[in-house]
Order: C-alpha cells, then sequence, then structure tokens
C-alpha cells in the first residue's frame, strides 16, 4: 500500500510540474502547492502535493497527516531543515521560510481554516497531538 500512495505522489508531482500546476493543481476543492524539503535523516530531496491557505502574503500549510497521532514526514524534515524548503505554486517557484504555529497563536487561524475547511475540524477529534500549523513565506 505505502508503494502505491508513493507512486501516486510522485505521479502527482510529476504532472503539477510539467503544466505548472495546470493539473494537479487542485484536489478535492484545495488549492495545491508542491512542498520540497530536505530528509532530516536522509538528506534526499522529497517533495510532496499539499493544500494550502493563502494568508498575509505567504502560504500555511497543515500538518494534519489524516488527523493520525504522528507529525507527517515532510514537518519533521522543516523542523530539522527550516533552510532548506521551497514550493511551487502553479508555475511559480520559491525558496520559503517555514515558520511553525502552535499554541495561542495557532488557534484563530485553525478556526479560521475549519470554516473553509471542515474536514480539518475532524482531524482535530481524531487525534492526540495538536496539528501544527507551518506558515511558508516567500
Amino acid at each position: 500500500m505505502k508503494f502505491i500512495i508513493k507512486l501516486f505522489i510522485g505521479f502527482h508531482v510529476f504532472i503539477y510540474r510539467i503544466t505548472g500546476g495546470k493539473f494537479g493543481g487542485e484536489m478535492l476543492g484545495f488549492k495545491v502547492l508542491i512542498l520540497t524539503t530536505k530528509g532530516r535523516k536522509s538528506g534526499k530531496i522529497l517533495s510532496a502535493p499539499l493544500g494550502y491557505f493563502e494568508r498575509d502574503g505567504g502560504y500555511i500549510i497543515v500538518a494534519s497527516n489524516n488527523g493520525n497521532d504522528k507529525h507527517p514526514s515532510w514537518y519533521h524534515n522543516i523542523k530539522g531543515n527550516p533552510g532548506d524548503v521551497t514550493i511551487q505554486v502553479k508555475d511559480k517557484k520559491m525558496k520559503v521560510t517555514p515558520e511553525i504555529i502552535l499554541g495561542e497563536a495557532r488557534r484563530p487561524l485553525y478556526d479560521w481554516i475549519v470554516s473553509l475547511a471542515p474536514n480539518y475540524g475532524e482531524y482535530e477529534k481524531t487525534t492526540t497531538r495538536e496539528i501544527p500549523l507551518v506558515f511558508l513565506k516567500p
């Protein structure tokens, strides 16, 4: 199953990149960007398609991992290598500075995201961890 998921993600990233986000730039009603990080353990360059929310001149991504009790690997990569983060939004590639948002600062932003995408509210109910937000500033 992991192999199929990796294959799908790789195909999504490939199609997004060659079409400048014309295909794969939206999924299930979300705008999608490609997040590229450096693996904190492997050192490999890794990319993932993620839904995002635009705010204050940047992009917010949610480390929900579909409500699982573990953070997604890309979140650990950002924490381990914050200087090696880039995104592609449509046909525009850019280096970004990530800011992890937790605690009191997170709540109003998370509530705003849930108002736009109620699934994130459900994820919060199914996990034992605080779901981090990551603000990506170009």
